[in-house]
């Protein structure tokens, strides 16, 4: 199985999962042949991809994905909820800690399954999946970090509630590019952390250390962040996860700055270690997240390319892959698998969309 976008379908491709609609509805079922006027309708309805079984994705695992998990089961609930609290002024924002708690308990469980970040989001999705995707990934870490379950929890609700400033902001954030705005639209943007902070000032029942989070998930540790240029320790441990987490997810969905490959936006996070991220926290994230998510094709240094079966789950770096293709360009006429942990002289240099591969 692979996912491949909407606009890449030719119209022979096989349904590898069954198309379910926000409300519960099979709209196509899994083997269902994929004609290019029902992708053309899928994508009117707000989808990007689609899942796809085909010769080339043959072998690949389909891992437990926690990405997909948490979003079916816990998105529609914190849009309600952080929409009915903000726009509405009526709902308790503390139903909230039901998914913290799900989301926990959803990590606890999968304790050897590395993260995997698919890069792909509906439309509709917008912020509230993106801030699922930073409280399961500051959950891994918080968790790795040996944290105490106070402390996971407080972080985990901090991330869930971290962006909902931006309902505040007073500019349409939505397809911005934050780069390519103006002085004043940038500054209006930022604002979105004191806004977010200043909504949640009077919930007793949230800890100091989650309201933090709201207010300073944006601080970094040269000083170089906002509101308040916080350096080094003075930014708390909380806020230090999240920093990392939403600046990962924002550039592998291309949150308001240009979109990265997943390894990219690892190799800048890793960059950025001891320099605008606490390296504790850059040290354990990377160990925690799949560069390459299993179907994702990849060049070597030698020219080769393959397609990633199955994750290592102490080196994320270093997948199993069944080889395409030579350094030659030519076909493997037999099924070559090459695992990175233990055939150290291949390295992967770059990914390219599976559906740029010719066979």
């Amino acid at each position: 199985m692979r996912k491949v976008l909407l606009d890449t379908i030719k119209g022979h491709e096989l349904l590898a999962r069954d198309i379910i609609t926000d409300s519960g509805i099979v709209i196509m079922s899994a083997g269902a042949p994929v004609k290019i006027e029902y992708a053309k309708k899928l994508k009117e309805l707000g989808y990007s991809y689609i899942c796809i079984e085909d010769e080339l994705s043959q072998g690949v695992n389909e891992e437990e994905n926690i990405e997909e998990k948490i979003k079916y089961e816990c998105q529609d609930i914190v849009r309600d909820v952080i929409e009915r609290y903000t726009y509405q002024g009526y709902g308790e924002l503390e139903e909230i800690k039901n998914v913290a708690e799900n989301i926990i308990c959803d990590i606890v469980n999968s304790p050897h399954v590395l993260y995997s970040i698919s890069g792909i989001r509906k439309k509709n999705e917008g912020t509230y999946a993106h801030s699922l995707n930073v409280c399961a990934m500051s959950v891994l870490i918080a968790l790795r970090m040996k944290l105490s379950k106070d402390k996971v929890r407080q972080i985990a609700l901090g991330s869930l509630l971290h962006d909902m400033g931006y309902n505040l902001v007073k500019i349409d954030y939505h397809n911005y590019n934050y780069l390519k705005s103006s002085k004043e639209e940038q500054k209006e943007l930022m604002k979105h952390v004191v806004y977010g902070y200043s909504s949640v000032i009077k919930e007793n029942w949230l800890p100091v250390a989650s309201k933090d989070i709201i207010l300073c998930h944006h601080e970094r540790i040269d000083g170089s962040g906002f509101p308040f240029h916080k350096k080094g320790d003075k930014i708390k441990i909380g806020s230090k996860i999240v920093a990392v987490c939403d600046a990962f997810d924002s550039l592998v969905y291309g949150f308001l700055i240009p979109k990265l490959k997943v390894h990219h936006a690892l190799d800048y996070i890793v960059s950025q270690a001891g320099i605008k991220f606490d390296f504790e926290v850059v040290h354990c994230f990377i160990e925690l997240i799949a560069a390459y998510p299993n179907g994702t094709v990849v060049v070597t240094d030698e020219g080769e390319t393959g397609i990633v079966l199955r994750q290592n789950t102490k080196c994320p770096t270093r997948p199993v892959l069944r080889m395409l293709t030579d350094s030659n360009g030519r076909n493997y006429a037999n099924w070559i698998e090459k695992d990175l942990k233990t055939d150290l002289s291949t390295m992967i240099v770059d990914t390219m969309d599976t559906d740029d591969y010719i066979g």
